[in-house]
């Protein structure tokens, strides 16, 4: 009773057994929060004996990094390129991260994808050879920053069929201040913003046969979707891509190295050597904490954290105006991408997290979605035109959790409504049957989303 009645009180109570299935999003690991800290429970399914390293792994992610040589080697590490000094400033209580609003707005939020064309010795995307793989607008002292980033937008109106306009947005990337000389030649070039963190568990523990299945599965309106196979780099092989906005990373571990190491500059055990190209003399001699500067106990408990974070459970399933806009969003064909319902697998990192019944509306594949919105460069098997579902779980709560509403692999998206008209290419059809509805069915449809 103790034991329960301890996780029940850190994640502010699971959803009642009683309750409708569907509203259990993360299954067992479902928080009927709905506030400020939503996204930030544990899993009320976490054993009380991991919770103390639940807590460190969320002190190191909300931890803000210091440049070596410091008194606390601990928490030393920063740069000597670096575009955040903390986990949590691109994700602010685990939510997505928000893209600048224009030039003049501060692109802390967003960061710049490189590569040139052909691929990695391990498959993946070739790194520019001066700038390496992701533009760093930071340096530590006695290391010139890379360059700047500022986003420039075009708008252009859609009409919907009842008359009604949506100003869309085409972000367009501008560098300037490049201390490494300018970016010649045919550079490829992707803006992201940070995805959510919670719920990232429960992608991870289903199986990679669950994901074979949904590639196999037959889809209705052209709509084909396939995993991106891509390379793990703690087993030296080939694996099934699960996280990134194009599915380039196989597991949570992986994610997290890469961030460290290419958001902060942090070394890990996984990927141990500092983001400096052969060109960046500076950067190759800067002092470093230690070898590696994230102690493996440090990345251990960042991962446990991540892994289990809690999902919120759907609120207002029963409104007259959700229910109808759920068989809408059925009826659309939206589920055929934003597959509702999942089950996990025997998990053997985190066991809890095994055979569990989720909702998250992804299917972790990814898809051909226009011209519009290709960024024009492959990750692994991923094309330039390709994109990874996104979970919709907890979707309605950005607002009040995130204090934005930007949507999309680089937040050109202002809203739900926005978000959708930008699909194409497989989803042309699907968005289309959006535009085509009225606004009494479009505003069902918004609501029921908004449930989530």
């Amino acid at each position: 009773m103790m034991r329960l009645s301890l996780v029940l009180a850190l994640s502010l109570g699971a959803a009642s057994a009683a309750g409708a299935a569907e509203t259990l999003s993360g299954g067992s690991s479902t928080v009927t929060d709905a506030g400020r800290e939503a996204y930030s429970r544990p899993s009320p399914a976490l054993t009380p004996e991991r919770l103390p390293e639940f807590f460190k792994g969320r002190g190191l992610f909300r931890q803000s990094w210091v440049i070596p040589p410091a008194e606390d080697i601990e928490i030393a590490g920063l740069g000597p390129l670096y575009n955040r000094i903390s986990c949590a400033a691109c994700h602010l209580k685990n939510a997505r991260g928000k893209s600048p609003d224009g030039p003049d707005d501060d692109a802390g939020g967003l960061l710049i994808r490189l590569s040139v064309p052909g691929r990695s010795e391990n498959g993946g995307p070739r790194p520019h050879p001066v700038y390496g793989d992701q533009l760093q607008n930071h340096g530590i002292p006695g290391v010139a920053e890379e360059g700047r980033v500022s986003i420039e937008y075009a708008e252009f109106a859609v009409t919907l069929a009842d008359g009604e306009t949506v100003s869309l947005r085409t972000p367009k990337i501008v560098l300037s201040d490049l201390r490494y000389g300018p970016l010649e030649g045919d550079v490829l070039m992707s803006a992201r913003v940070g995805p959510a963190v919670y719920g990232l568990g429960l992608l991870e523990a289903a199986s990679d046969e669950t994901l074979l299945d949904l590639e196999r599965r037959s889809k209705r309106d052209g709509i084909e979707g396939r995993v991106n196979r891509v390379w793990d780099a703690a087993s030296g092989r080939v694996a099934i891509g699960r996280f990134g906005h194009k599915a380039n990373v196989p597991n949570l571990p992986q994610q997290i190295a890469g961030a460290f190491l290419g958001d902060m500059g942090i070394t890990s055990s996984l990927l141990p050597e500092e983001n400096c190209t052969a060109t960046q003399k500076d950067c190759r001699m800067a002092p470093s904490a230690r070898r590696p500067e994230l102690a493996p106990e440090q990345l251990d408990a960042v991962v446990l954290y991540v892994r289990s974070l809690a999902v919120p459970a759907r609120r207002n399933p029963d409104d007259p105006e959700v229910v109808r806009g759920e068989s809408l969003f059925r009826e659309i064909g939206c589920n055929e991408c934003h597959v509702e319902t999942l089950q996990t697998g025997r998990f053997a990192p985190l066991p809890e997290l095994s055979n569990q019944t989720i909702h998250p509306y992804t299917d972790l594949l990814v898809h051909d979605m226009g011209a519009e919105l290709a960024d024009g460069r492959p990750d692994f098997q991923a094309g330039p035109r390709e994109w990874r579902t996104a979970p919709l779980w907890g979707i309605g709560l950005a607002a009040s959790i995130a204090e934005h509403t930007t949507f999309l692999h680089d937040g050109r998206a202002r809203n739900i409504l926005e978000a959708v008209l930008w699909h194409g290419g497989e989803a042309a059809i699907v968005r289309d049957r959006v535009k085509g509805l009225g606004k009494s069915d479009r505003q069902a449809l918004l609501r029921f989303l908004e449930s989530l």
